[in-house]
């Protein structure tokens, strides 16, 4: 259920928000409610999760951040902890069609300010915003929280949620390019950097993650994938 503390929450206004998703409809139908509903002035939108980085690396300080999880470049919760490490302390609301309690479980944890189901009404967001602004965190109507024991290990998404924020912007995006299959060189001359430098950067990924190899930090990387957080939904109650 929602944490929503009040019933006819107050409008927000926003300088700038930055929306990441491929389907231009969606984009263009949540663009309107967000300079109507929550009175954000101006909206920048982004297909991919790089193109939504670059625009952050290049200047571009939202007040909010609004991220599909399933894009072209990233299927998973991975690309929420690059972009929550890229926007600092901006707050980033998951905004997917996939929510299972384990898939907003694994965003909140991964640093999510809320989660919000697509397609969801306009009220909706506007009481997200309100809570998220209020201080505190949105769930979706319906979310069971996943109770776990303090004492008891990891799971193995967990696990890799909590050693991937560990990771710089940069390292994350080496690290990308490293599950991409790229070579070393290849990742120097796409990121525009010395080789050397490329080879520093993945001793320190390894180190971070607690890897010995780039092919287990692939691994690692994929624990933070739909497919590996939703493979044990049916224990979840």
């Amino acid at each position: 259920m929602s944490t929503t503390r009040a019933e006819q929450p107050e409008v927000i206004s926003l300088t700038t928000a930055l929306v990441v998703d491929d389907h231009p409809l969606f984009c263009e139908a949540l663009s309107m409610t967000l300079k109507s509903a929550i009175k954000v002035g101006k909206v920048v939108t982004a297909e991919r999760l790089e193109e939504a980085i670059a625009l952050i690396r290049n200047g571009l300080v939202p007040d909010v951040v609004l991220l599909d999880l399933n894009l072209p470049d990233v299927n998973g919760l991975d690309g929420l902890v690059r972009v929550k490490t890229a926007a600092a302390e901006v707050p980033i609301i998951v905004v997917s069609s996939l929510a299972e309690n384990r898939i907003v479980n694994s965003a909140i944890q991964a640093g999510a300010s809320g989660f919000v189901p697509k397609h969801s009404q306009r009220d909706v967001f506007l009481r997200a915003f309100s809570e998220i602004w209020s201080g505190g965190v949105y769930l979706p109507e319906g979310f069971v929280p996943v109770e776990r024991d303090a004492a008891a290990p990891l799971s193995a998404e967990e696990d890799a949620i909590r050693r991937l924020t560990q990771l710089t912007p940069q390292q994350a995006r080496i690290l990308q390019c490293v599950c991409e299959g790229k070579l070393n060189k290849q990742i120097a001359f796409d990121l525009s950097i010395a080789e050397t430098t490329v080879k520093a950067h993945v001793t320190a990924i390894l180190r971070k993650l607690g890897v010995q190899s780039r092919t287990q930090a692939v691994l690692l990387a994929q624990n933070a994938h739909f497919a590996k957080i939703l493979q044990d939904s049916d224990k979840v109650p």
